[in-house]
């Protein structure tokens, strides 16, 4: 059963797109102090035992889990070159465009020079649409490649820790509104911890499964 949905967050070609991110208009469970004791730390309704965990979580650089912060460095660092082409892009048709407006400005316009800088603008602007289009589907694409295993792994992985717990339900906090959940039941830094403890980011830098 697919207990979470895990969506890679990034900060590369932000200018371009906008990716989800968790949490928005939810209530998080705070943060326990200590991670939760091994059965019995769940609540539990008639014969259901219920535990709450924050996949958000999962994201943060110190605390998060390390495979995806691996994966997610190796993805934005493949990206880099047409990262720096379309910042370096961008750099010259802010230029341009103050050029033609301190020529226009000016008073005696030089009308050849000033529309063939029209020109090679709009060039410019579509060059830079385009190809920030295509980087933006294509990096889209490569993500879902590099994370889909490891959203496929860890969900495994959540259902084994239910299973060894007798967890019968998880409540992603990231992905349900929780008004309120004692430290007790949440379990998300003692999942991270052992998930990290069984995978570390050092072991492999391929994504699961690969």
């Amino acid at each position: 059963m697919r207990i979470f949905r895990l969506t890679a967050a990034s900060l590369f070609l932000a200018a371009l797109c906008v990716l989800p991110a968790y949490g928005q208009g939810t209530t998080r469970p705070a943060s326990p102090t200590s991670a939760p004791q091994t059965g019995g730390s769940t609540g539990a309704v008639g014969d259901a035992k219920i535990a709450v965990i924050d996949t958000g979580m999962f994201f943060d650089q110190k605390q998060g889990i390390a495979r995806f912060n691996v994966l997610l460095t190796n993805l934005n660092r493949e990206f880099q070159p047409r990262q720096t082409e379309l910042d370096g892009m961008r750099t010259r048709i802010t230029q341009l465009t103050d050029e033609i407006q301190k020529q226009q400005g000016a008073g005696v316009v030089d009308q050849k020079s000033l529309q063939a800088k029209a020109d090679q603008l709009d060039q410019l602007k579509k060059d830079y649409q385009r190809k920030g289009e295509d980087a933006t589907a294509l990096y889209n694409k490569r993500r879902q490649e590099i994370f889909g295993p490891l959203q496929e792994d860890i969900g495994k992985a959540i259902e084994a820790f239910a299973r060894q717990r007798g967890i019968t339900i998880i409540i992603d906090a990231a992905q349900v509104p929780v008004l309120y959940a004692a430290d007790s039941v949440d379990i998300t830094r003692a999942f991270i911890q052992e998930y990290n403890s069984k995978n570390p980011a050092t072991a492999s830098t391929a994504a699961p499964g690969r």
